[in-house]
């Protein structure tokens, strides 16, 4: 399991059921932590940061062929939706239990994933296929979908900081807000990165929509 807590632990007593043998890796925080306990075997990959542990790749990969695993679980968040990562099981010849790698990087984008889902014939709801790159561009688009709408940032939030936009007057503080969060979340991720998020626009499902 490329993971920690309680998706960790979830994974080791599904594959106690089943009877398969589970390994876990650790970080220098997780010594003693429950999935590491419930594991069969378990290998320790690194400091406490993320960065340091969960997220290396060769670290993992080096876990997982020293106790001679077959499969690769990521769980969720870390590397579950990392498509250089699932490429990497793959070129080590093991299962990376979740979607292809080619999977991932076309679903990645949350523009190419709305035009894929159209393209399938999946019902969409309103909204913009192209970031809006500048508050005239936002009131466009808004105004074309019918407020509410909610306010993402197109890449860089994480999954998080999605805004309800109930009137164009709100609209500017919420880019504003959704836009400093992505890239503060972004340069969590990769120290350095600069420069304006894009936002992505969709039409606010409530009850009487």
């Amino acid at each position: 399991m490329a993971n920690r807590g309680e998706i960790a632990v979830r994974i080791v007593r599904a594959l106690r059921e089943m009877g398969i043998r589970s390994i876990a890796v650790f970080s220098d925080a997780d010594r003693a932590a429950l999935h590491v306990r419930l594991a069969d075997e378990a290998e320790h990959i690194g400091p406490a940061p993320s960065v340091e542990s969960y997220l290396r790749f060769d670290r993992i990969l080096e876990a997982a062929k020293k106790h001679g695993a077959e499969a690769i679980h990521p769980g969720y968040g870390f590397l579950s939706e990392n498509a250089d990562f699932a490429a990497a099981c793959a070129e080590a010849g093991l299962v990376f239990i979740g979607p292809s790698a080619d999977s991932i990087r076309r679903l990645g984008s949350k523009t190419a994933a709305r035009i894929l889902a159209k393209q399938a014939g999946a019902p969409v709801v309103p909204g913009s296929e192209d970031p809006a790159a500048d508050l005239g561009h936002a009131r466009e688009v808004a105004r074309r979908i019918g407020y509410p709408v909610l306010l993402k940032a197109a890449a860089g939030g994480g999954g998080k900081g999605v805004r309800r936009v109930n009137a164009e007057q709100e609209l500017e503080s919420a880019i504003r807000d959704a836009s400093s969060e992505a890239e503060r979340r972004r340069s969590l991720r990769q120290p350095g990165a600069l420069g304006r998020a894009r936002m992505l626009a969709a039409a606010a499902v409530s009850e009487d929509r």
